[in-house]
């Protein structure tokens, strides 16, 4: 199922979203999928550090390589 959307741009971003969208031979919808699905990960990821970021800290693992250690 799909639900359509619409979306309301400023001028200067929808100008910027269709020279994009053109030099890149894609189409507006489908860039648009794209950086909203890559926004809400990124968005998750951060409240995913957040919530283990204090627990993370308290066992030493500081950097991704700390957590990369721990868990290979």
């Amino acid at each position: 199922m799909r639900t359509v959307l619409s979306v309301s741009l400023p001028e200067d971003l929808a100008k910027e979203l269709n020279a994009f969208a053109k030099e890149m031979g894609r189409n507006k919808s489908d860039i648009l999928k794209e950086s909203l699905g890559l926004y809400l990960w990124d968005a998750k990821l951060r409240k995913a550090q957040k919530l283990f970021y204090s627990k993370a800290k308290a066992k030493g693992i500081i950097t991704e390589e700390d957590m990369f250690k721990e868990i290979s």
